[in-house]
């Protein structure tokens, strides 16, 4: 674990105050922006948490966040926001939370999130396969920087197959694989920061060349088993890029060759003319 600041904790960037009933307030991080702008998998947290808070209000007892699908219709900045939880149903094996995030009075992002509880053990049936990777010390540690915040709170050891576009190397596959680490100074990962884990990859269009503009418009998690290791093997993919749009995939396996969570999003993308 690295000597990173307590106060970049996810735990603590992402919890909400109560404010009164389905009603809670949040001031989102500048550590876990890119280019300025929160990430995604981040602002799930956000509104993870304030989906269970909102639910436990009303007698809810589910443990976790098992699936967010959330729409980006506007510009998050950091500094203060508020958020809003509406209960669609509250059942015994899930319960249906929609959660909306304002800044400045207009929503900016809208998430529903699907509560549950985990519980240890095997997968029953997994039709996944973990990535073949290099080892950790043959990898390519990330760095961080002003623009990508997030790489200070999370250590991405990209796979050598796909580590060459930083350099100007480019690929014929639309693909990122690597290890990946909470390092936030404070946990490792769980059930919740797998919203965080399954966004926390470079897009798998930078390999084939396109600008370090790819907005997320919508994103969706899913959150299956209880991880057990520090390290998480994940594989990102492009399925389609059309249309200035990229469909793209993510996969997150533990020690146990378990798939824990995935992801899919839809995202705006450039290329530089020629690419």
């Amino acid at each position: 674990m690295s000597t990173t600041d307590n106060s970049r904790a996810l735990r603590d960037a992402a919890s909400v105050e109560p404010l009164g009933q389905g009603h809670f307030g949040v001031s989102i991080a500048e550590d876990y922006t890119v280019f300025g702008r929160p990430n995604g998998g981040y602002l799930q947290c956000v509104m993870a948490n304030a989906a269970l808070a909102g639910a436990s209000e009303l007698g809810d007892h589910h443990l976790h966040a098992l699936a967010v699908s959330t729409n980006f219709s506007g510009a998050c900045d950091p500094g203060p926001a508020e958020l809003h939880t509406s209960i669609r149903h509250l059942g015994r094996g899930a319960s249906f939370v929609h959660v909306t995030l304002s800044q400045h009075g207009v929503v900016t992002t809208e998430s529903l999130v699907t509560l549950g509880t985990l519980r240890d053990g095997p997968a029953r049936h997994m039709d996944a396969t973990p990535p073949v990777l290099s080892s950790l010390q043959e990898c390519q540690p990330s760095a961080a920087s002003d623009e990508i915040k997030i790489a200070r709170v999370v250590e991405l050891r990209l796979d050598p197959s796909c580590a060459g576009w930083p350099a100007g190397d480019l690929s014929m596959r639309g693909e990122v694989l690597g290890w990946l680490r909470l390092d936030d100074a404070q946990a490792s990962w769980d059930p919740w920061s797998m919203l965080f884990a399954s966004d926390a990859l470079p897009p798998a269009t930078f390999p084939l060349g396109s600008s370090g503009w790819v907005p997320t418009l919508q994103l969706t998690s899913y959150v299956r088993r209880i991880p057990t290791s520090e390290w998480l093997r994940a594989r990102q993919w492009c399925v389609v890029i059309a249309d200035g749009m990229v469909d793209e995939r993510c996969e997150l396996f533990d020690a146990r060759d378990e798939l824990v969570a995935s992801s899919s999003q839809l995202a705006m993308v450039r290329f530089p003319r020629g690419h």
